[in-house]
C-alpha cells in the first residue's frame, strides 16, 4: 500500500522534519499526474497531534528500476522522481508554458524565457529542500515541507528582480497550489551560479591560509579576506535599500522595543536553564538588552533576509549575490515575513565571521596558540564588513551600535543552545561572543 511505503521511506529522508517521533498517520491529500510515469503528491503526516505536509515527485516504473535510480527507490516500481532526469524536464516545460495541471499552477516571471532542454541533477548536501540543477543554467528548489502561503524567498526575489536590483540570482519561474485557501509556493526556479564560490568556503580558505602562514597579521597573510568583507557589506546595504523600496517599511516605537527586549530576556533565561555554561556570561547580554531599552526608540524596520550568514552569499567573478531569502528555518511564515531591523541581518553576518575564524580550532592541536590569530581575523573582517555596510548607505549611528550589539548577543544565545544540543565541541564559539 502506498501510504505504508511512504511512511517507511519518509522517516529516512534528510528533509523530513519529524525524525525521532513516530508517525501516527499518513494520508495522500493530492495526487496529480504531471506526465506518464510521474505523479505529484502532497502528503499529510500526523505526529503527536500535529500535521505537516510534504510534496513528493513520485516516479512509477513498470519494469525493473535502473541502477541509477536504486538509491531513490520507495518500493516496487516506485521511486523519488526528483532524481530522474528523464522526467523532471516537465517542470521547466510547464513553467515555460504557464500551464495549469489539476490544482498545480506553473508560472514564469513576465518577460523571461525558460529553455526546457537542460537535464537535471539533484544538488547534494541539502536538508529542508531538494534542488534540481538544470545544466549550468537553472536551479529549481522544491520546498519539501509545505507551509501555506507564498514563500518569502519567491516574494522577495521576484520583487527585487522587477526593480532590476543587483546582488540577486535572476528568478525565472515557480510552482504553486492552494493549501488551506492560500496560494502556496511549491517550488521556484532561479539562475544557477555555476561559476560562483560560496562565501563560507572562501572565508574558511582565508582562515586556513592565515593559520598556515608565517605572517603575524591577518591583513598580511596571503588569504586576506577583508576587501571581500567590505564589498559584501556594501552589497548587503544595497540589498536592504532595494527591499525597503520594494516592500512596506515602518518604525518600532519605544514600547515595541521594550517588548523585543522582554522576548530576548525570556530566551536568555531559557537558554541559561538549558545550558549552565551560559550563566556566567548572562550579565553581558542583560546589560546589552538594558541599554537598548533605555536608548533605542523609533527603530526603522523593513523586510529583511532573516537568516543571513556567509553560507547564504555567493561570490561571482564580478559581484556578491545573496541567496535564500526564506528567513529562519522552522519559524512561522508570518514571523519570517514580519518587518524587522536590517541590523538583524548585520548581526547574523558578524556572528558568521566569528564562526569562520574559530570553528577550525575546535579539534586543532594548536588551538591555544592560534586563538589570537582567529580573534584578529574575525575583528578585521567584522570591521571591514561594517565599513562596507556604512559605505553602501546602511544605517550605523550611535544608538544603532547599541541595538546591533543586543541583536548579536541574542543570536549568540540562540547559537549556545543549538551547539549544546548538536555540536558540544563548538560551544566555546558562541560563548566567546560575550567577551567582545
Amino acid at each position: 500500500m502506498l501510504t505504508e511505503l511512504l511512511t517507511g521511506w519518509m522517516t529516512h529522508q534528510r528533509w523530513f522534519a519529524g525524525k525521532g517521533r513516530p508517525i501516527d498517520g499518513l494520508a495522500v491529500d493530492s495526487d496529480v499526474e504531471l506526465a506518464p510515469g510521474l505523479r505529484h503528491l502532497i502528503v499529510s503526516v500526523r505526529q503527536n497531534g500535529a500535521r505537516d505536509r510534504y510534496q513528493i515527485l513520485l516516479g512509477c516504473c513498470e519494469s525493473d528500476l535502473p541502477d541509477r535510480l536504486r538509491h531513490a527507490q520507495i518500493g516496487d516500481g516506485l521511486y523519488d522522481a526528483a532524481h530522474d532526469a528523464d522526467l523532471t524536464g516537465v517542470l521547466l516545460e510547464a513553467m515555460s508554458d504557464g500551464r495549469d495541471i489539476g490544482p498545480l499552477r506553473f508560472r514564469h516571471l513576465e518577460g523571461v524565457h525558460i529553455d526546457s532542454s537542460p537535464r537535471s541533477l539533484v544538488l547534494g548536501a541539502e536538508q529542508s529542500n531538494t534542488s534540481l540543477v538544470y545544466g549550468e543554467t537553472y536551479i529549481c528548489k522544491l520546498f519539501r515541507r509545505l507551509i501555506p502561503g507564498v514563500n518569502p524567498e519567491l516574494e522577495i526575489v521576484n520583487a527585487l528582480a522587477l526593480r532590476k536590483a543587483a546582488h540577486i540570482a535572476q528568478p525565472y519561474g515557480w510552482i504553486e497550489t492552494d493549501l488551506d485557501g492560500e496560494p502556496t509556493t511549491l517550488a521556484m526556479t532561479q539562475e544557477f551560479l555555476s561559476n560562483a564560490n560560496d562565501g563560507w568556503a572562501l572565508a574558511l580558505a582565508s582562515v586556513r591560509d592565515l593559520y598556515a602562514s608565517m605572517e603575524e597579521s591577518a591583513s598580511d597573510a596571503g588569504g586576506d579576506f577583508s576587501a571581500e568583507s567590505f564589498r559584501l557589506g556594501t552589497a548587503t546595504a544595497e540589498v536592504h535599500h532595494e527591499m525597503a523600496a520594494a516592500f512596506p517599511t515602518g518604525v518600532m516605537d519605544a514600547a515595541e522595543v521594550r517588548r523585543m527586549v522582554d522576548d530576548q530576556r525570556r530566551k536568555l533565561e531559557q537558554a541559561v536553564a538549558e545550558v549552565p555554561e551560559l550563566a556566567e556570561h548572562a550579565h553581558v547580554a542583560e546589560e546589552a538588552y538594558r541599554r537598548v531599552a533605555a536608548v533605542a526608540h523609533d527603530v526603522p524596520v523593513q523586510r529583511v533576509h532573516g537568516d543571513y550568514h556567509l553560507g547564504q552569499v555567493m561570490r561571482t567573478p564580478t559581484d556578491w549575490i545573496v541567496l535564500d531569502f526564506e528567513g529562519e528555518p522552522g519559524q512561522p511564515l508570518a514571523e519570517r515575513r514580519a518587518l524587522s531591523s536590517p541590523l538583524r541581518d548585520v548581526a547574523g553576518m558578524l556572528r558568521s565571521f566569528d564562526y569562520a575564524a574559530r570553528h577550525l580550532l575546535a579539534d586543532h592541536d594548536a588551538a591555544e596558540d592560534l586563538l589570537p590569530r582567529a580573534v584578529e581575523w574575525a575583528e578585521l573582517n567584522r570591521s571591514s564588513f561594517l565599513a562596507g555596510y556604512s559605505a553602501g548607505g546602511g544605517r550605523l549611528r550611535g544608538e544603532d551600535a547599541v541595538l546591533l550589539r543586543s541583536l548579536e548577543l541574542a543570536k549568540a544565545v540562540y547559537e549556545v543552545v543549538y551547539e549544546a544540543r548538536n555540536r558540544p565541541s563548538w560551544l566555546p564559539i558562541p560563548l566567546a561572543a560575550f567577551g567582545h
